[in-house]
């Protein structure tokens, strides 16, 4: 798996923490409203206690409680929908993503070197959300209320009725009858009343004075008078001060269809926790999250008032909450030893409780089916369970691991199977989080719940939790493949979400074994980005196979390649990004591709749709490379002067030098000769320096260090080599030269630049065939009327398929260009170009136009001996 913010201790802390429900009134929540927060929402960073609290086990032995966070939420009357938490999830995901520059990690093994993602926020952000959206069950307490706090303003005309009024709104709640949900843990709920106090608006006299009478009623650790809105919204607008709800609060217009404005919605009674926000994903969170200009959060607070919060927390913890657990652990055990008959606490016991036969957890699949079983509230394998929560949710996990075992003895005994598939997931987890590691982590625990939780229970929730717990832990102790295995396990058909982010940290955990398996890494993320495109994240699927790509890429498994390319290129055109869809599918096309006629056709359309629909977005007029076909550019010939004419009577065109015949090097070597003669004669026996042989035809074998001489009014035909690597037919229309030209008037040295027509005629090809793995020959012509400096650039033309009969062929066209780039002779003539790899200018593509010249024709009447 990638690399964590949290350590796993702080993780599983963090996921299973005191749940504490927030009644408000009206008035109260009207105070925190000027903050733009709701009450749970203010607290929510100062919920995480900076000092050790303590209390006492049944064995009166201290339990010291360190960085204990409590969940304060409005209370939820109606359960979460499974669609409706499926879709919020995804969309945690979904606007989760890597941002640039963010940290990667190097891994090197063998001829491998990949840079990977170090973090995935984007599963750390699923994995918390979906732990702290979990539905509260019959068959565990873990996320049952505590406490309910109370909260009323101080400005009520009588704040002790509406103390009563709430406090019976609770009971309602609770007992009633009505409400399935929430769930709370005990039937006496720990009731703890908040006077809130507007400093700004409020009489702090009064204030004083009510408080006063509520701890005459409530007792001094049931009531707390908590100040705040030390300054109004507009004092000091102009004065940054921290902002600590940031990192735990997201913008929530796009997750909260549904107003705050009455005072029902205000308490959160009807609405579930994340339409109100997403969950917050700890403190790396707000790195994440798109850059949206936030609502100003605690304008009237100052820095006093946030250690007034800070302080209130502290004060409901350690003088409220932590001694009602305490009180409540002591009554659990004092009624299971009287009512199972045990000599001494089950702290005490665990020899005689462990001393047993143990029972085959391997044969749970063989056991009835009792998923469905429920034990009455007051049942004594409830009350241990229920004692279990309590000592896990303080962090006594030794105690809480002897009755997680007990209970998981008596459940399997009942063939409870729910019940004893929960006890086994917690006692795993108590186990591990020990100090001192008494006993190893007992992995086969969490296989056995997860199987019970998929196979027998058909609760695939429970199972995932089970699971990322289970993945954390084994990670944590450098077990990767036992990690792997599970998180593979855990994909189904069901959710394409969570398969996907389980492949993925899956294929994290093989790259980070001591030996990387790196194949194994690539597969499984291709595994998962296929997955991602199926739950529509489509971007976390560009990014799976992205980083697979490293793998498969010039490894010789062209198949594989293909589709990977194939798949980023059809991702990157919906994610709006034509460049990089462009380039994949371009990947496709120039490589000697194994795939079958009809697939590289697919390709090709692809390509081509692709290609144009970019073309047409950019509209900045340029023409783009094209990848087909291939160009042979060393290849080209050039030939210079009018062709060679047929044979007029008994007349024969003299000229030895046509486009048909292949280069002689002996005969142009006699050719040179013989003009070097003439030229010779004609200056006195004397060859002058500035002597240039000419070459009516260049190509490979020429020398090509000179800029050749080309007449106005004299033809130029390139001669360019295509090759077609696919095995279906290209079809190119209006092929021509894309050339450069500079004017240049010698008779007047100071030339110019131009960009008339009518400077050089070019010849454009209507239609230019080129059949399945051909190889064929284009002749381009050019004809210059001006004289000045030529240059040959490339060819230009429409690609489109050539496939007989196809409708399409015509519409899915694409005009583009391929440069001819000609890479000259390489250097060996001094002791630096012999030490170094250099390379000559090859000029055959760079032709001078000079003015007319005379034009020499011979003809013989006979053939002379």
């Amino acid at each position: 798996m990638a690399q964590c913010v949290q350590l796993v201790q702080e993780f599983i802390q963090d996921s299973f923490v005191p749940m504490v429900a927030v009644l408000c009134s009206e008035d109260a929540e009207r105070v925190t409203r000027k903050n733009n927060l709701s009450f749970p929402e203010l607290l929510r960073p100062f919920c995480r206690l900076t000092s050790e609290g303590h209390l006492r086990d049944p064995n009166n032995q201290v339990v010291v409680v360190k960085g204990l966070r409590i969940s304060v939420t409005g209370i939820n009357t109606r359960p979460p929908q499974s669609p409706e938490l499926h879709r919020l999830l995804s969309q945690a995901v979904s606007v989760c993503q890597p941002p640039e520059g963010s940290p990667a990690n190097v891994i090197t093994a063998g001829d491998y070197d990949l840079n990977i993602s170090a973090t995935t926020p984007w599963f750390e952000t699923y994995r918390e959300n979906f732990l702290q959206s979990m539905p509260a069950s019959e068959h565990e307490f873990l996320n049952h209320y505590l406490a309910c706090m109370l909260v009323v303003s101080s400005r009520e005309a009588v704040p002790t009725e509406q103390f009563l009024k709430l406090s019976q709104e609770q009971h309602q709640i609770q007992h009633s009858g009505e409400y399935t949900h929430p769930k709370w843990f005990i039937p006496n709920t720990l009731k703890y009343y908040v006077l809130l106090h507007d400093i700004s608006e409020g009489d702090e006299q009064r204030a004083d004075s009510v408080y006063e009478d509520m701890k005459q009623r409530y007792g001094t650790q049931g009531c707390y008078l908590l100040k705040i809105n030390s300054r109004s919204g507009s004092t000091g607008a102009d004065e940054q001060m921290p902002d600590p709800w940031s990192q735990y609060l997201h913008k929530t217009s796009i997750h909260n269809p549904v107003s705050a404005t009455t005072s029902l919605q205000a308490r959160n009674i009807t609405t579930h926790k994340l339409l109100i926000t997403i969950i917050r994903s700890g403190p790396h969170s707000s790195l994440f999250w798109p850059k949206i200009s936030p609502t100003p959060r605690g304008t009237c607070l100052t820095l006093n008032d946030h250690d007034h919060i800070r302080q209130f927390i502290q004060e409901f913890t350690f003088r409220g909450l932590l001694p009602h657990i305490e009180k409540n652990i002591r009554q659990l055990n004092d009624q299971l030893v009287s009512r199972k008959g045990l000599s001494r606490s089950l702290f005490s016991a665990t020899k005689k409780l462990f001393g047993g036969g143990k029972v085959p957890e391997k044969s749970i699949a063989e056991l009835k089916n009792t998923a469905g079983l429920l034990y009455p509230s007051e049942a004594p394998e409830l009350q241990i369970r229920k004692m279990a929560d309590l000592c896990f949710l303080v962090q006594h996990y030794e105690l809480a691991y002897n009755c997680y075992h007990t209970a998981k003895k008596d459940f399997l005994s009942d063939q409870a199977m729910l019940y004893a598939a929960g006890a086994l997931e917690m006692a795993a987890v108590a186990a591990f989080l020990q100090s001192g590691a008494p006993r190893p982590y007992p992995a086969h625990y969490m296989d056995t719940a997860i199987q019970t939780y998929r196979d027998v229970c058909k609760n695939m929730l429970l199972a995932e939790r089970c699971c990322l717990l289970s993945a954390e832990i084994l990670k944590s102790q450098a077990k990767f493949s036992d990690a792997a295995t599970l998180l593979i396990k855990m994909t189904s058909e069901d959710s394409d979400l969570r398969s996907a982010l389980l492949l993925e940290q899956a294929a994290h955990c093989f790259i980070n074994m001591r030996s990387p398996m790196m194949r194994k890494f690539a597969f499984h993320m291709i595994l998962a980005g296929h997955r991602f495109s199926k739950a529509g994240q489509k971007r976390h699927a560009l990014r799976c196979y992205s980083q697979a790509l490293q793998v498969y890429k010039g490894k010789g498994w062209t198949l594989a390649e293909d589709h990977i390319n194939f798949t980023i290129g059809r991702q990157s055109f919906t994610l709006r990004q034509p460049e990089n869809a462009v380039a994949a599918f371009r990947h496709i096309l120039i490589n000697d591709s194994k795939q079958s006629a009809v697939q590289q056709a697919a390709f090709l359309r692809e390509y081509l749709y692709v290609y144009k629909s970019m073309s047409q977005l950019s509209g900045d007029g340029s023409l783009p490379q094209l990848p087909l076909p291939c160009l042979h550019s060393s290849q080209t010939r050039v030939f210079f002067g009018h062709e060679r004419r047929l044979a007029e009577g008994e007349k024969q065109a003299a000229t030895h030098v046509t486009l048909e015949q292949e280069f002689d090097r002996d005969l142009s070597q006699l050719w040179r000769e013989l003009e070097e003669r003439v030229v010779s004669v004609a200056n006195r026996g004397t060859v002058p320096i500035t002597f240039q042989p000419s070459q009516c035809c260049l190509n490979s074998q020429t020398d090509n260090l000179r800029y050749p001489l080309a007449i106005v009014e004299e033809p130029i035909i390139v001669e360019v080599v295509f090759r077609n690597p696919l095995k279906v037919p290209l079809a190119l229309s209006a092929l021509s030269l894309l050339w450069k030209f500079t004017l240049k008037d010698f008779s007047n040295p100071q030339g110019g630049t131009t960009a008339l027509n009518d400077i050089i005629d070019t010849q454009v090809i209507p239609e230019f065939t080129i059949s399945p793995e051909e190889t064929k020959v284009a002749r381009l012509k050019l004809l210059p009327h001006k004289t000045g400096e030529l240059h040959v650039l490339g060819v230009v033309y429409n690609l489109g398929t050539g496939e007989v009969g196809n409708s399409e062929g015509d519409l899915m066209c694409v005009r583009g260009q391929q440069n001819l780039e000609i890479q000259g002779p390489r250097l060996n003539m001094t002791k630096e170009e012999k030490t170094s790899v250099r390379y000559g200018p090859d000029r055959r593509l760079d032709p001078i136009i000079t003015p007319p010249m005379p034009l020499l024709e011979l003809f013989t009447l006979q053939e002379i001996n």
